[in-house]
């Protein structure tokens, strides 16, 4: 099968590369030039999958041929979408969908919270907001996006503890990596026992949108809680066995 990679976007240095050249795949690297020259280059009939960032991965599942082009189910992934029926998994309990306008409307509050775009494509950092003042400055708008309007998950905060980052094919958890969000590094802490388990059940229990997916999970106050579910072909995989990843997607498309 063909491999598309972006190079270079990933803060853990994270890169598919070396297994596909060791496991005798096709790989080409992104080219942002190929959206006004041409040059995608799947070929008919031959798998491709792009691995990179989380808007190119988005455009190309939109607008590119080829299967399955990226794995980036992006409504499907939207917070609002799933969120509902992995209540009793979910770190953010107590969640509520609003938008920055109506949010901002609302006034300081009494307490701090978390605050994340509903979108899996993340137009600005998932940010705990403390209980003064807050203006549209304070989640970004006017960088990544500029609609007032823009759907956002509100949440009482949560003191994580750790955190580690599943990859899941066909419905299986094949390999995993602790890590750190502050510096989006991996950690070496192994992924293996409790947090795995509790990876497979939520692949199991709640599933996800697309044969390859991921899912966060994070330890608050000594219990395992799902964090996320996000898109594969737009997520840093930190720590995770990039053979693995290659030989199991590699065997669900032949």
């Amino acid at each position: 099968m063909l491999w598309v990679l972006e190079s270079g976007v990933f803060a853990s240095g994270f890169d598919l590369g070396p297994a596909v050249r060791a496991r005798g795949h096709r790989l080409r690297r992104w080219d942002d030039a190929w959206w006004e020259e041409g040059g995608w280059p799947a070929r008919v009939g031959e798998p491709v999958l792009f691995h990179g960032s989380l808007a190119t991965a988005d455009r190309i599942r939109r607008e590119l041929p080829g299967a399955p082009g990226a794995y980036c189910a992006t409504e499907a992934l939207c917070c609002s979408a799933w969120y509902p029926r992995a209540a009793e998994w979910l770190l953010q309990e107590g969640w509520r969908l609003t938008t920055v306008r109506a949010f901002l409307a609302e006034g300081p509050g009494t307490s701090p919270v978390f605050v994340r775009p509903d979108s899996p494509l993340k137009p600005f950092s998932g940010r705990v907001l403390p209980a003064v003042p807050r203006t549209a400055a304070d989640l970004d708008h006017g960088f990544y996006y500029d609609d007032l309007d823009l759907p956002i998950v509100v949440a009482p905060i949560a003191a994580v503890e750790q955190e580690w980052r599943f990859v899941v094919v066909g419905g299986a958890v094949i390999t995993g990596s602790a890590y750190v969000a502050a510096g989006r590094q991996a950690h070496p802490a192994p992924a293996t026992g409790a947090p795995w388990d509790f990876a497979a059940a939520v692949a199991r229990e709640v599933g996800l949108p697309e044969p390859v997916g991921v899912i966060d999970v994070a330890r608050v106050n000594g219990r395992l809680r799902l964090c996320e579910l996000t898109p594969f072909s737009g997520a840093d995989l930190y720590g995770c066995d990039p053979f693995a990843i290659v030989d199991a997607i590699s065997a669900l498309l032949a």
